[in-house]
């Protein structure tokens, strides 16, 4: 009976036990440009130094002024337009940057 118990709390334990914990650090990349072309809601090209550079916004893309009051949809809708200089927080993802922040002036 003990032998039992034994191995059925050590089958319950081992899942626990064996389990490897997986961290993923997201690196961010910082760009400053002037918007040249923009699709709202799909993507937009900044005018670099480099040159211009097609960027791609999602749904969880964050627009906010540079003293950090977010955007509301309806600012989004009136603010970010072509010729904006804005600044941005993004991520390579495959081929693709992707925003995840969109900083424009107060």
């Amino acid at each position: 009976m003990k032998k039992l118990i034994l191995s059925v709390a050590c089958a319950m334990i081992a899942p626990f036990a064996l389990a490897q914990t997986t961290t993923t650090t997201t690196t961010y990349t910082d760009g400053t440009g002037t918007i040249t072309e923009y699709v709202p809601g799909e993507t937009f090209v900044l005018k670099e130094s480099a040159g211009p550079r097609p960027y791609k916004v999602t749904k969880t893309t964050t627009y906010v002024t540079k003293s950090g009051r977010v955007l509301t949809d309806a600012d989004v809708k009136t603010r970010i337009r072509v010729g904006l200089p804005i600044s941005i927080k993004y991520v390579k993802h495959d081929n693709d940057m992707v925003v995840d922040r969109v900083i424009v002036d107060d």
